[in-house]
């Protein structure tokens, strides 16, 4: 018996506003890129190296609409999915492809502050978090 997995979770920053495409019969996605970033200092050099990696993230329906409402570019955003890949032709004939988090589950974690208050936030979780991760913590593995 074969097994796979196919999950993916982030903490990032929005690049861009929540991009929203409704369909005939009231569905809607929404998509947003993310931005991760990691750092580490060349330990030959002592040259600190920063990366940045561009996540492609899409929401669906409901989600898609809070997303619109809550977030906007340079919020913080944990998100957990799966990774797709969608392949189309261009209208130049050449076969593009495009890799997407099709997003699952979702966290904001800008401050309670930061966010848009009102009266009815639709049971949104916001979480605040305690500290940046760091690689030298204590971790089991």
């Amino acid at each position: 018996m074969s097994s796979s997995l196919n999950k993916v979770m982030l903490i990032g920053n929005l690049g861009d506003d929540v991009k929203m495409h409704h369909f005939d019969g009231g569905g809607c996605i929404g998509r947003f890129p993310i931005a991760t970033n990691e750092s580490y200092t060349n330990k030959a050099t002592g040259e600190k190296i920063s990366n940045t990696e561009w996540h492609n993230l899409v929401v669906k329906n409901k989600a898609a609409e809070i997303c619109e409402k809550y977030l906007k570019k340079g919020d913080k955003i944990y998100a957990e999915g799966k990774i797709k890949t969608r392949k189309w032709q261009s209208e130049d004939g050449i076969q593009r492809y495009s890799t997407e988090i099709h997003v699952s589950e979702f966290n904001f974690l800008n401050t309670k502050n930061d966010l848009n208050t009102d009266n009815n936030q639709e049971n949104i979780q916001q979480n605040q978090p305690s500290n940046e991760i760091n690689e030298a913590d204590d971790l089991p593995f």
